[in-house]
């Protein structure tokens, strides 16, 4: 029971993320930039971005598993 009470992993207990917010589109621009978000992807677990763009890339994603699902939807019903 005492797992209840614990805040979601990533999340502080107000139920905020914790993650790094950046715009990813400058830092990529970055001599080393790419391996920076690498690292704070590997060790944090995301990082939010902020820039002008990234509500096009959530977009280009969300497509993407759409596509997916019906992909995984018409081999399985192959296979049967």
């Amino acid at each position: 029971m005492s797992e209840r009470k614990k805040p979601h992993n990533g999340r502080d207990t107000s139920g905020q993320f914790k993650v790094k917010q950046a715009d990813v589109d400058d830092l990529r621009t970055e001599p080393r930039g790419e391996e920076f978000v690498r690292d704070d992807v590997r060790l944090g677990g995301a990082v939010e971005d902020v820039g002008a763009g990234a509500g096009q890339r959530g977009e280009r994603i969300e497509r993407l598993v759409d596509e997916n699902e019906e992909d995984v939807r018409r081999v399985v019903d192959e296979s049967r």
